[in-house]
């Protein structure tokens, strides 16, 4: 017979996730919300889980366990240990003084806490394979908030949905282009992604017209790396020299490396080219209305016309990254880009062989490839 779980105990709760922004709102709102009505003050004790070393990590804990064993005054009362940053894999987590101390914690919840008393435990730091973080998931009422992975392909579509979600919640009605390079800027960060949208919802004021174009994005939201080695792949799309090499000029004022910038936004722009401008030659595809439309337009081909495509973890198309190539593949001949790989290919060989410059051989590359 198959093994019946565990039911939750229903006076702990686990609030954890890579997501700092995201975890700290709903461990603020639970404990709201779990904190006894008529225990005045004597209704919540809160300790501290941020400490500073491994001796300050175990007295955290014995304090949380002490707090637990104290029966309150009156009706109820909540305790929350707050922000632990003990169970994670770092020297802190390691100590044997923090992990004796857990230990004692996860053996007292398992025997079970009096009705009376409720327990919160809220970590943006967690080591998953830890005994005591396994057994805070089985007992405990458990909400995880991970920040999505930016550098895990596919990571784009969950962001870009979840962009659109928290832009909807306060009727701000954003454009094609500018969700995309919202998505882009904030990189699937909650925090920023709230910030970022708070900001845009001051700047448009309480007036009708809520819709927010790619402009206003460009102007409110600060451009990151990771934002302006987008800005360096869309202007090659688009076939944009001067806004290309500008662009190039800041990223090395930024610390940024020739090689870095050829593996990470040239090639990977022109390959993108490459693949969708060849499926629409060989398909007969037409330009797509946005990015996001692509994944629908190649989903429609049979398999063996898609295999070929780079994929996410799910094993589906990443069609992201394609999806603005597709938008963008009109500018380019198919022998253009097919030699533009060659051109990369060949900037490649020349930087890791040093024998040039390297600024001299990214920008010559850019230019061979834009140049019309």
């Amino acid at each position: 017979m198959p093994k019946t779980a565990e039911p939750k105990s229903r006076n702990l709760f686990a609030i954890v996730g890579s997501d700092e922004g995201a975890v700290k709102t709903a461990a603020r709102e639970l404990a709201e919300r779990l904190t006894p009505p008529d225990a005045g003050e004597f209704g919540v004790e809160t300790i501290d889980g941020a400490a500073d070393n491994a001796a300050g990590g175990a007295a955290r804990v014995h304090d949380t366990i002490a707090a637990l064993r104290t029966l309150p005054f009156f009706g109820g009362k909540l305790v929350w240990l707050k922000n632990a940053n003990m169970l994670a894999d770092s020297p802190i987590g390691r100590s044997n003084g923090v992990l004796d101390a857990l230990q004692e914690l996860q053996d007292l919840l398992k025997e079970g806490l009096p009705p009376e008393i409720r327990f919160l435990l809220s970590a943006t730091e967690t080591d998953k394979r830890r005994t005591f973080y396994k057994t805070l998931v089985k007992l405990a009422d458990t909400q995880v908030f991970d920040r999505l992975d930016a550098t895990r392909s596919g990571w784009e579509e969950e962001a870009a949905v979840l962009v659109e979600d928290r832009a909807r919640a306060r009727g701000l009605d954003l454009t094609g282009a500018a969700s995309e390079l919202f998505t882009l800027l904030t990189g699937g960060d909650t925090r920023q992604i709230e910030n970022e949208l708070e900001k845009i919802d001051l700047y448009l004021g309480g007036g009708s017209d809520r819709r927010v174009d790619a402009d206003v994005v460009r102007q409110l939201v600060p451009m990151s790396r990771a934002g302006v080695i987008f800005e360096l792949g869309n202007a090659i799309s688009r076939r944009d020299l001067d806004g290309a090499l500008g662009l190039i000029d800041q990223l090395f004022y930024q610390g940024e490396s020739a090689i870095g910038l050829l593996l990470v936004a040239v090639a990977p722009t022109v390959r993108n080219l490459l693949l969708v401008k060849d499926l629409q030659v060989r398909h007969r595809l037409g330009r797509p209305g946005s990015p996001f439309e692509f994944g629908k337009v190649i989903g429609r081909l049979p398999e063996d016309a898609t295999a070929h495509l780079p994929r996410k973890k799910d094993g589906t198309v990443n069609t992201f990254g394609l999806g603005f190539a597709a938008a963008e593949a009109h500018r380019y001949e198919l022998d253009e880009l097919r030699d533009g790989m060659a051109t990369c290919l060949q900037a490649n060989v020349q930087l890791v062989t040093g024998q040039f410059e390297p600024r001299l051989v990214l920008e010559r590359a850019v230019i061979s490839l834009l140049k019309k």
